[in-house]
């Protein structure tokens, strides 16, 4: 008889599993480069949809490693998967990449997990807590594709635009007070966020589009052109210095 997990632990578990999946294939030194990061990419992906298979077979599902299925457009319940965040930094070896787990339902991320796994830890909806205290005056950005209105607003509130990997580990990094805010525009997609948002907004940090507008999941066009997660004494903030950028910019 199959194990029933609730929500919570299912989302849990998947982030933690994947994660050692991911630090196994890469601790044993056999594929470096491209192929490894394709090795985890399928491997991740492979493991992932057969324990919600198992688990959880009449839910939608949408990941950045698969085929998209428009089934999940009738589903109340959809998981949202990056199995890896970061390909490029996991394959050359560096810390900052993420296991991105979301349960969406009805457009909200209701259940998430996102984990780092060369930090061994998983930050987990149910439980995370941001860290409040004195600002770190940081802006975390893109490492190839930092915004200019990330730069323009880190000027006019005295902070930094420091560069990190994936989207999951800067979120995480604010959640963990060592950036202030978090702020990306030129593209990304539902995996990208859909697990840090759930974690981020459970653990009471201020997440939206850079216009101010809330962030939905699920939709038919995956696209999501611009986020900010933040501290949420400087949301309002970031919000009227991003607006001021477009009005004189035309686009952020």
């Amino acid at each position: 008889m199959t194990a029933h997990f609730t929500d919570a632990t299912l989302t849990y578990r998947l982030a933690k599993g994947t994660g050692d999946i991911l630090k196994g294939i890469r601790t044993v030194g056999v594929l470096r480069d491209r192929a490894l990061g394709d090795a985890g990419d399928d491997l991740a992906q492979n493991w992932i949809a057969r324990v919600l298979d198992q688990h959880r077979p009449d839910d939608g599902f949408l990941s950045e490693e698969a085929a998209d299925n428009p089934e999940r457009l009738g589903k109340d319940r959809v998981w949202i998967i990056d199995p890896l965040d970061g390909t490029k930094e996991f394959a050359t070896g560096r810390q900052d990449w993420a296991v991105h787990i979301a349960l969406v339902e009805n457009g909200v991320p209701t259940h998430a997990a996102v984990g780092l796994p060369d930090l061994g830890v998983v930050f987990h909806s149910g439980e995370a807590r941001a860290v409040t205290g004195p600002f770190s005056k940081r802006i975390a950005v893109s490492h190839n594709r930092a915004p200019a209105v990330a730069h323009y607003v880190a000027e006019k509130l005295g902070f930094s635009a420091d560069p990190l990997g994936s989207a999951g580990a800067k979120a995480m990094h604010v959640l963990l007070g060592d950036y202030d805010a978090y702020i990306h525009a030129g593209g990304q997609y539902e995996w990208d966020s859909a697990a840090p948002v759930g974690v981020c907004k459970a653990a009471g940090l201020h997440c939206s589009r850079l216009d101010g507008t809330e962030l939905t999941y699920n939709n038919k066009d995956t696209y999501l052109p611009d986020i900010l997660i933040c501290r949420p004494e400087l949301a309002d903030e970031i919000l009227d210095l991003a607006a001021t950028f477009r009005e004189e910019n035309g686009s952020y």
